[in-house]
């Protein structure tokens, strides 16, 4: 008699545990409409003073870094979706680069729109 008591009470705190850890993920995802009307505008003028230490590894032709030895990318001309989407994801850790995780923990939100403005619009 005691094991279909213990089955039932595990079964029992398992449903209950379930529906609390959906009930968290649910409050926890913000509705797709939030995240839309929360778009930032870049400003330019802005971003061009924010990027001064980008110069430093993009703006220098043909430079390899250290982190592992490979070309940096060209940044000035990308489209700033792209360039968005790449600081946030450093920022946030799904991209791994040290210098550029570094980096991108200083800006805000903010600070990522406007570099992505400026840097949008060199050639």
């Amino acid at each position: 008699m005691m094991r279909p008591l213990m089955i039932a009470a595990c079964f029992a705190l398992t449903t209950v545990a379930s529906v609390a850890s959906a009930q968290e993920a649910a409050q926890a995802t913000p509705a797709p409409a939030a995240t839309a009307a929360t778009a930032i505008k870049g400003n330019a003028d802005n971003g061009r003073q924010l990027t001064y230490t980008c110069q430093g590894c993009h703006g220098v032709t043909g430079y390899k870094n250290a982190y592992p030895n490979y070309h940096v990318p060209k940044i000035g001309g990308q489209s700033a979706e792209y360039l968005t989407s790449a600081l946030t994801e450093y920022k946030k850790g799904a991209r791994k680069h040290p210098t550029m995780q570094a980096q991108s923990q200083s800006f805000s939100d903010q600070d990522i729109a406007d570099i992505a403005a400026f840097l949008s619009t060199l050639k």
